[in-house]
């Protein structure tokens, strides 16, 4: 108990009224500030355990769980998934496989209006589903398909539109690492939550490609076809080379995970030998390629693996001076229960997604929000709870002004394409992420159907 002497009168204060709330609002203010995340995490969990200790709110021997804690982490077997699927995604971007790939997609579709766009939804699910990263995915496809279109004759608007719309589908198309990330934080099984988030992909993806049909077709001016080509026999055996490769690798690994042969983790490892092997075959593998692919691979894991180890002291000692149960006992009374709960805290993971990555809202958010949502939405509802929360932030991520997307593809744009036409490009596909998200909500069915279903 702490007094405080104003005017006068003597006021009684619980150090758990302040601490908690003071502890996230700290780490609220470091955060802004553009300081490191892990750091943030870590150093708001030193001086608010300081304080707790010294105001007798926490015990010292509490402090003890930590390394319990890091141990516990180290010894998770499902989070070795996140550096093969990292390698493996690198992989197919390094060695050219993903350039190759959208160039003989945009040839075979390229008699459509709007073919080359139609291929860019098309490659941007494939490399999305490959990589989980929203920044790698953006960026390469901004690189590699962004001129094609500029000359092609595309509007300016649709073709940075369609680019970043399709950079955001690796948050629920499996495999994933986003996906990875979720299972671990929620405490379900990873295989369940692609099965899970395979229909939604699916469905997401369908949308942005009857999008840019639909408008091919009602605005011709928009997406100009492309050259026809005449394909003879082998040419065409040569695109069917290059195309059926990369594909037949991720329905490997997703089969291996879906039918029980392998774990997420064993599947991750396959992919990433797969990755390798088609880059060999395809002469894009080399020492200075590997070395490439390894130094993106270890900086993004020790990336996510530093914020995972701040989260942990910081949710340890957020828990020593009460926070957990005030931000449950708060969730736990909304007005409206489960839709009030399910409102706010899809409002605070879009709202925080314009300004922090997913992987510090994994880490940091996701696991204030379990106990208030195992008790509301029942443990079977997690795995729902999983995938609407990705697809939440695949829309977040893509909405203007904030949305990261967005500002990927600004650093890659050529100067005369302007912000308001990249933001204008991407209204309709947020649009359509919103209606898909809500058939989600609406129907959780959509998600629930595959993983009920007996694989193995």
């Amino acid at each position: 108990m702490i007094e405080i002497e104003i005017l006068g009168y003597v006021i009684s204060l619980e150090p758990t009224l302040f601490l908690g709330p003071g502890m996230f609002l700290a780490l609220v203010v470091v955060l802004l500030s553009g300081y490191p995340v892990a750091f943030c995490l870590g150093g708001v969990a030193v001086i608010f355990s300081t304080l707790g200790i010294a105001l007798g709110e926490i015990e010292p021997i509490f402090l003890t769980a930590l390394p319990q804690r890091i141990l516990g982490i180290m010894a998770n077997f499902t989070l070795l998934a996140i550096p093969t699927f990292i390698f493996m995604g690198a992989m197919l971007e390094t060695s050219g496989i993903a350039e190759r790939l959208l160039e003989s997609m945009g040839k075979v579709l390229g008699r459509l209006r709007g073919g080359l766009a139609l291929a860019v939804v098309l490659v941007g699910s494939l490399l999305a589903a490959t990589t989980g990263v929203v920044a790698a995915t953006v960026t390469t496809m901004g690189l590699i398909s962004l001129p094609a279109m500029l000359r092609a004759g595309y509007d300016r608007s649709l073709a940075t539109g369609v680019i970043a719309a399709s950079g955001t589908l690796g948050q629920i198309i499996p495999p994933s690492i986003v996906l990875v990330v979720l299972g671990d934080q929620l405490g379900i099984s990873v295989g369940d939550l692609f099965l899970g988030s395979l229909i939604p992909g699916i469905l997401m993806a369908g949308a942005f490609a009857t999008y840019v049909l639909v408008i091919s077709v009602l605005k011709p001016e928009l997406a100009p076809p492309v050259n026809p080509i005449d394909l003879a026999p082998l040419q065409l055996i040569k695109l069917l080379q290059v195309i059926i490769p990369p594909l037949g690798l991720i329905l490997i690994v997703l089969g291996s995970i879906f039918f029980g042969i392998a774990t997420p983790t064993e599947a991750g490892t396959l992919g990433a030998v797969g990755a390798m092997v088609l880059a060999a075959r395809n002469g894009g593998f080399s020492r200075k390629t590997l070395s490439k692919v390894c130094d993106d691979t270890i900086r993004t894991t020790s990336m996510v693996m530093a914020i995972l180890l701040g989260s942990t002291a910081f949710s340890l000692v957020f828990r020593g001076v009460g926070g957990d149960e005030l931000i449950a006992n708060i969730l736990l009374n909304l007005p409206g229960g489960k839709i009030g709960f399910m409102a706010f805290s899809m409002l605070i993971i879009f709202l925080l997604g314009f300004f922090i990555d997913f992987f510090e809202i994994a880490f940091i958010v996701v696991p204030l929000l379990l106990p208030a949502a195992r008790e509301l939405l029942g443990p079977e509802a997690l795995l729902w709870l999983g995938v609407v929360i990705g697809a939440n932030l695949q829309t977040s991520f893509l909405t203007p002004p904030f949305g990261f997307a967005l500002f990927y593809l600004r650093g890659v744009a050529p100067k005369s394409i302007t912000t308001k036409e990249i933001y204008k490009g991407a209204i309709p596909f947020v649009a359509l992420q919103i209606c898909v998200l809500c058939l989600i909500i609406i129907a959780p069915s959509l998600v629930n159907w595959l993983p009920n279903m007996s694989w193995s």
